[in-house]
């Protein structure tokens, strides 16, 4: 398959073979130990796909927006939320991460693996818009170099670049490896960037 990141692209992955193992994902590992220490506010899940990580911060008392291009990744997700008794504790927008402008601003953003139909780097660069004064934005990607296509991969440095200015303070800058389960229950080792970065109040 041609990696467009475009709408055909991303509904052809969500209602193909992969898909129902994909919608029962875990919540990201790094989310979960990033935003630990966070109160709860409003969090914009961009890219949500089927929505682990919306649900596991609206269980943590957020109020998330999660926002896909994939009307059938954003069907997994609304189904995974009343399934948890948290329906009501998400919104869900199906949505063009690469044109979208969603008005606001919030306490957290953050986007795991996220590939819409523009450069990665200036994809990172419309999410930090829309990060609140005082506000996080969480990026967790695929680590440039490893099984990726390089379209849609990026290393800490050239994420943290973006943002070497008065106007962040860098919190977290990581490149690791983790072995997840695979397609057909084999091992798969993936290699990730994780960046944390505040914007000041």
């Amino acid at each position: 398959m041609e990696h467009t990141f475009d709408d055909h692209y991303w509904n052809d992955i969500w209602t193909g073979d992969r898909a129902v193992a994909m919608s029962t994902s875990e919540p990201n590992p790094h989310l979960q130990r990033v935003t630990r220490d966070l109160e709860p506010g409003t969090a914009l899940d961009a890219g949500c796909g089927a929505g682990a990580e919306a649900i596991w911060l609206a269980s943590r008392g957020w109020t998330v927006t999660a926002a896909d291009i994939s009307p059938a990744a954003l069907a997994f997700g609304q189904e995974r939320a009343v399934a948890a008794g948290l329906a009501g504790q998400v919104e869900w927008l199906s949505a063009d991460l690469s044109t979208w402008d969603p008005g606001t601003t919030y306490d957290l953003v953050t986007t795991h693996y996220a590939h819409p139909a523009m450069p990665q780097l200036e994809f990172y660069d419309r999410l930090a818009e829309w990060v609140a004064p005082g506000g996080t934005l969480l990026i967790v990607g695929h680590l440039h170099g490893h099984d990726s296509p390089d379209e849609a991969s990026a290393t800490a440095a050239n994420i943290t670049a973006r943002f070497d200015s008065p106007g962040w303070e860098i919190v977290t800058a990581e490149e690791s490896q983790r072995i997840v389960d695979g397609p057909g229950g084999h091992a798969t080792v993936l290699h990730d960037v994780v960046v944390r970065a505040v914007r000041p109040a």
